[in-house]
């Protein structure tokens, strides 16, 4: 039985990187390696939210003021070499640029669907949207809501088109009808 619980420990210890002996413990190389993308995801991530905000470039300054979080720590966050960063201060930034879903930061298809509503949100604003009302009697998590979501965004996009037709309009030829 002891025999079986010291080869456990080992095969355990092996897959976490743990060092017996000086007692401190170290990633794999896996894990360091893993921890480096994300860290570098996330420097990217902050910078592109700073940079592409709907309501226009955020410096770090102002950032600071409105997390809460020192500009120190935010310029760590957005270097090369990233920072080790607490949840505490994730909500604290994503919070404070009004994104609710503090994933935005760490994981690539989120960033991506967030991005894709905020573009959204800035063609509303550009065509003089100022708010829609949705009302939806289905689970809100459901794939009806996406669907609402894409034809929202469908609608704005052909209404911009329609837009910039209407003021550059260009001569066609007589034997090609208007489409």
């Amino acid at each position: 039985m002891l025999a079986c619980a010291l080869q456990c420990t080992v095969e355990v210890d092996e897959l976490t990187g743990n060092q017996h002996g000086n007692g401190e413990e170290v990633a794999p190389e896996w894990a360091a390696s893993r921890i480096t993308e994300i860290k570098a995801g996330l420097a990217r991530r902050l910078r592109h939210l700073r940079q592409h905000h709907p309501e226009g470039p955020v410096s770090l300054s102002a950032l600071a003021t409105r997390s809460g979080v020192s500009k120190r720590t935010l310029s760590a966050i957005e270097s090369d070499e990233g920072v080790n960063v607490t949840l505490e201060t994730l909500v604290k930034i994503t919070g404070s640029l009004g994104i609710e879903r503090v994933a935005y930061l760490l994981d690539e298809p989120v960033f991506n669907e967030v991005n894709s509503e905020l573009t959204a949100l800035a063609g509303m604003r550009r065509n003089g949207l100022t708010g829609v009302a949705l009302r939806s009697t289905c689970d809100p998590n459901s794939s009806a809501v996406d669907e609402v979501a894409d034809l929202l965004s469908g609608i704005l996009e052909s209404a911009q088109k329609a837009r910039e037709a209407l003021e550059s309009p260009s001569r066609k030829p007589a034997d090609q009808p208007w489409r």
